[in-house]
């Protein structure tokens, strides 16, 4: 199976030049004259360097290799992490190197969703992409400081240290963007 140009959109996983791709960005050109054009922004999937490249209505893709699935982290072994397929059992060894900076916010039990190039983990995201986690060590907030943006320096109980606004306090629960590892928000805990 492959792909024409006419085929190409935001979201589509191609083949181009060795390499798995997806379209993060897409246009269609059609010039007064001449032929129409497909302008896209492509993602490396391997990688995750980006670059811009024009089609011609000629230009044809293979489909690459890649699938996705829905699993559950069960646990860590060794410097792997361990994902478990909830209908099957079968387990997927994922490596600190693929997760990068997700790595600081695996919780036991929480969905993700893994991507395989040629049956091989190439990029694991959350379901949900935030996370609550205890504020394990800040400096108290100044009574009275009402500016606007005024953040300080935060960890939570793995060691990750973020920044969050001078009103949250040791012992608070926030909501972690697992996509940026920026503070979300502030959580009420009972």
């Amino acid at each position: 199976m492959s792909y024409s140009a006419s085929d190409l959109r935001q979201g589509l996983k191609i083949m181009y030049e060795g390499n798995p791709y997806v379209i993060t960005d897409f246009e269609f050109c059609k010039p007064g004259k001449g032929t129409a054009l497909y302008r896209c922004k492509l993602k490396n999937l391997l990688t995750g360097s980006t670059m811009d490249r024009t089609f011609r209505p000629v230009d044809g893709f293979e489909v690459p290799n890649v699938y996705e699935r829905e699993v559950v982290y069960a646990y860590k072994d060794g410097t792997d992490f361990v994902f478990s397929d909830d209908e099957t059992f079968e387990e997927t060894h994922v490596s600190p190197e693929v997760l990068a900076e997700k790595t600081w916010f695996m919780i036991e039990n929480t969905p993700c969703r893994i991507l395989f190039y040629n049956d091989a983990p190439i990029e694991v995201n959350f379901v949900s992409p935030f996370i609550e986690k205890q504020i394990v060590e800040t400096e108290p907030g100044a009574r009275g400081d009402t500016a606007n943006n005024v953040m300080k320096p935060a960890k939570i109980d793995n060691g990750y240290e973020l920044q969050v606004p001078i009103f949250i306090n040791q012992g608070d629960w926030i909501r972690i963007d697992t996509r940026t590892g920026k503070y979300g928000d502030r959580v009420k805990k009972n």
